[in-house]
């Protein structure tokens, strides 16, 4: 601090300072002359208007007021004075301790700063020979599929060059012995004649020789070059000692969440692989659809591959090998009942731990990123209830269900206990950013994101477990009810002409066209809707063949329409066209 040096001299001179409890400084006597009498001496003290006076100022001024001399009143105005300075000193001493602790609060931050650039030294240079490594591993296995492609192609060109030697070989001995005859006379050349005939039909009747076809590879360098070494967090300052102004109070809320925690992020950069904008259910592992073998494989854009869905803008391309991560446990990176899943623009997945009470965030190659806790706790002013970590009330909320929407903010999906549910919007970070609650019926809800009208669409059951009902409420931001769709038919004006309404329907998504899709779990079907919530279609029936439905849940769309169902009780997904007219392609054994 600049002015450390002035504070530390000032704090010295205090100590050195010592003042005898009662003890009076007085002037000297001879020097207190009166300014209006210059020969007379102040000897009097006037306590009406508490000033010394000499014996001529009483007389002329202070007359009849009460009076006692000036050592008297020193004495008696000693004790308040030397209170005042006591006080006045112990102050002092408080701002110099407050100083010294900001001067040991600036060289614990130096150190802290210290030791922070420290880890970021050391984690970039852990992830630099860790990149290294997975580099060189990377080189020299594409340098190995390269020589062997080009041994294959070899031995192609020496098998078609074998076989085609021999036939030289033969007709060209043929050839020469026939030339060698007819030098030799008449006679041999009629006997060498039926032979060389022979020879020469034979290759005649040969079908025409076919280049040999080869395949040279051709190598893709990745064009991913993101490499994240970390992130920083600052946890929220605690409230002031001062209270601040009043200001208006919204129903929407923000407030840190000191629980965020976060891990060194990928250390190699993320090769593309699918990213449904839908919902992928599963036990206690996360199966993206899919991911490349190896860190580095490139992959070819294909429009009809890039999955989409109420995630909109989420691409990436199919591959038929799956990526596994997780497994079950409440460590960090394990699961307890994930029930929802989410991707970001930038390929960062949001997995909704249920049992475990929080968010958890990765790369797509698996890679643990950051977490936070959801927390909820009642706002008694507009019975609106908000998550934080801030608070230590607060109760834990079980996430079982989330969505990005088109600014990449999350909607999530919790239930505190049996009574009591809520759609709350947070940022990537767990701040929240507003919520509003939701009715309780017992079952679970699922959540998907309008993205062009910002409209947030939830899934509702009712009825006993025999009697199921369910539907699909559409909510603006702020948790208005725009409308009800996919009711029953008596009563749902949306949907005229279909049969009968929904009985149990889980998980949506929105495609890119507007449309609502929404998988009917107890009718093993999939419901579709206009972007005005008008049926148009369903498809699917309970089944394992083709184009049927066990148990149908999790459900996005590509980007050119087709449909992606997680068909639960078959234990795989199938991808229909965006009619539902056929079934694309199939990914089996998906436990």
């Amino acid at each position: 601090m600049q002015d450390s040096r002035i504070v530390a001299n000032l704090c010295e001179r205090l100590k050195k300072q010592e003042t005898l409890p009662g003890e009076v400084k007085e002037e000297h006597q001879s020097t207190n002359k009166c300014i209006l009498h210059s020969s007379k001496e102040l000897k009097l003290y006037c306590k009406q208007c508490q000033m010394p006076v000499c014996e001529l100022c009483l007389e002329e001024k202070h007359d009849n007021h009460r009076t006692t001399t000036v050592n008297v009143a020193a004495q008696e105005r000693s004790s308040t004075d030397q209170a005042l300075i006591n006080e006045g000193r112990n102050i002092l001493n408080s701002y110099c301790s407050f100083i010294r602790d900001l001067r040991e609060t600036e060289k614990t931050l130096d150190e802290q700063k210290q030791q922070r650039d420290n880890s970021i030294i050391q984690a970039y240079n852990q992830m630099v020979k860790t990149m290294v490594q997975q580099l060189k591993q990377s080189k020299d296995y594409l340098l190995s599929e390269s020589q062997q492609n080009h041994s294959e192609n070899l031995e192609r060109i020496q098998n078609g060059r074998g076989i085609v030697l021999a036939d030289v070989n033969e007709l060209s001995t043929a050839c020469d012995q026939a030339e060698q005859k007819m030098k030799q006379g008449v006679v041999e050349f009629l006997s060498q004649q039926t032979a060389l005939t022979e020879v020469v039909e034979k290759y005649r009747g040969k079908a025409v020789l076919t280049p040999v076809q080869t395949q040279p590879a051709v190598f893709h360098p990745t064009d991913t070059t993101l490499a994240v070494l970390g992130h920083m967090t600052v946890h929220p300052l605690p409230s002031a000692p001062i209270p601040a102004a009043p200001a208006v109070r919204e129903k929407s809320h923000r407030h840190g969440n000191q629980e965020l925690q976060s891990l060194t992020s990928a250390l190699i950069p993320a090769a593309p692989v699918a990213r449904g904008k839908g919902h992928h259910q599963g036990n206690q592992e996360i199966k993206s659809l899919p991911s490349a073998p190896m860190p580095f494989a490139s992959t070819t854009t294909n429009d009809s591959s890039q999955v989409t869905g109420h995630h909109h803008g989420n691409q990436r391309q199919w591959e038929d090998q799956p990526l596994m991560f997780g497994g079950e446990g409440s460590g960090t990176g394990y699961f307890s009942n994930p029930t929802g899943v989410t991707v970001s623009e930038r390929g960062q997945i949001f997995v909704a731990d249920r049992e475990n009470q929080r968010i958890q965030v990765f790369i797509l190659q698996g890679t643990f990123v950051r977490k936070f806790t959801t927390r909820v706790f009642p706002d008694s002013e507009d019975s609106c209830y908000c998550f934080t970590s801030s608070l230590s009330d607060g109760q834990k909320m079980r996430p079982y269900d989330v969505a990005m929407d088109g600014k990449g903010k999350l909607w999530v999906l919790g239930i505190l206990d049996v009574h009591t549910e809520f759609a709350v919007q947070y940022n990537k970070h767990g701040e929240v950013l507003r919520s509003f609650e939701l009715k309780s019926t017992g079952w679970a809800k699922r959540v998907a994101v309008d993205a062009r009208r910002n409209h947030i669409l939830i899934t509702q059951t009712t009825g006993d477990r025999d009697n199921r009902q369910g539907e699909v409420l559409v909510f603006r931001p702020d948790g208005t009810l725009v409308r009800t769709m996919g009711g029953d038919s008596k009563t749902d004006f949306f949907n005229m002409g279909q049969p009968q309404g929904m009985k149990f329907p889980q998980y949506l998504t929105v495609d890119g066209e507007g449309n609502i899709l929404v998988t009917d779990c107890d009718s093993h079907c999939v419901v579709v809707y206009n972007e005005h919530g008008q049926f148009l279609f369903q498809f699917g029936s309970k089944g394992s063949g083709e184009g049927q439905l066990d148990y149908p849940l999790g459900i996005c769309t590509d980007r050119a329409g087709n449909i992606i169902v997680a068909d639960y009780g078959n234990n795989r997904v199938e991808m229909f066209d965006k009619t539902a007219d056929k079934t694309i392609k199939r990914f089996n054994d998906m436990r």
